[in-house]
């Protein structure tokens, strides 16, 4: 189903279905052969949530060579591998930050992140989710019933983005006049063009001098003739309903003309440092995407960001 202005969904529907399926591939990436991460908490996760197709995959009862098309650009291997290295992206920069004296760390749209329970957070380190209520609500509690603890001061912020979040942020301790480091992790390519500049806006507003902003660009390429080629994602999800995974993931991202992330923020008091997914996969040893249209992965890029004075 298209996406509205006012959609909700929980962790097995629409958007939040991603959240899960993100999870799984963080499942499968810590259990590889050679692993670039190691998040315990994901595959629990997962099986919580009660998607069969994902959580046999988390589990390894599914094989990514068994579902995947031997000609495909785009399937369960390859968002493993996105996991396996934009993970420890997203890690590293929020070390970076914590190492250059930053202690407010904020995790937009969080869905099923175990951030604030994996991590080494140094001491005084407040970590703020800002995401729906129900699945700040699910994750959490999930968590505490398998006696995980936060790793740093963990804060909800039970709010739609859509909403005024700002404000729901600074009611629960958020200091503006603090530096902070943001991420925008799997998030863009779900909000409109508008909502990702008001989104993008917001964050520079109650950033200070020295904040940090990580954010992952994705978006689909058309054709040679401006076409919108057809959807690799959803070629993909063709194959996953056939074992019982009934999302329409194409339909959930917004891929139309937009500011690009980088030069916006640069625009607005930020200096931009850009790593395309193809970079961080050759750097880890993997293959990497080929520049396919209609390929969501194909321009993916990612975007470290610095608020100047």
């Amino acid at each position: 189903m298209p996406r509205t202005d006012n959609d909700s969904w929980d962790l097995a529907t629409s958007v939040g279905a991603t959240a899960t399926m993100v999870a799984a591939g963080r499942a499968v990436a810590t259990k590889a052969a050679k692993p670039l991460i190691d998040d315990p908490f994901a595959e629990p996760l997962v099986r919580a949530v009660g998607i069969d197709f994902l959580a046999r995959w988390a589990n390894g009862e599914i094989d990514a060579a068994d579902i995947d098309g031997a000609e495909d650009t785009w399937g369960l291997q390859r968002i493993a591998d996105l996991m396996g290295v934009r993970t420890p992206y997203f890690d590293g920069f929020f070390r970076d930050a914590m190492d250059a004296g930053i202690r407010q760390a904020v995790i937009l749209a969080s869905g099923l992140d175990a951030r604030a329970y994996r991590l080494s957070w140094p001491a005084g380190a407040t970590v703020f989710e800002i995401d729906q209520p129900d699945v700040l609500e699910f994750k959490n509690s999930t968590l505490a019933d398998l006696d995980a603890r936060p790793t740093a001061e963990l804060r909800v912020v039970p709010i739609d983005l859509r909403h005024d979040w700002p404000t729901a942020l600074r009611e629960k301790g958020f200091d503006p006049t603090r530096p902070s480091a943001w991420i925008a992790e799997g998030l863009l390519a779900f909000l409109p063009p508008d909502a990702q500049d008001r989104l993008l806006d917001n964050i520079t507003s109650l950033s200070t001098a020295g904040s940090r902003l990580a954010a992952e660009i994705f978006g689909s390429r058309p054709d040679e003739n401006g076409e919108q080629a057809k959807d690799m994602v959803a070629v993909a999800g063709e194959r996953w309903r056939e074992h019982g995974f009934d999302v329409e993931l194409a339909n959930l991202r917004y891929d139309v003309e937009r500011n690009d992330v980088a030069a916006y923020l640069y625009r607005h008091g930020w200096r931009t440092e850009v790593r395309t997914l193809n970079e961080l996969f050759a750097s880890n040893g993997l293959p990497e995407v080929p520049s396919t249209a209609g390929n969501p992965a194909s321009d993916a890029y990612y975007c470290t960001a610095i608020k100047q004075p």
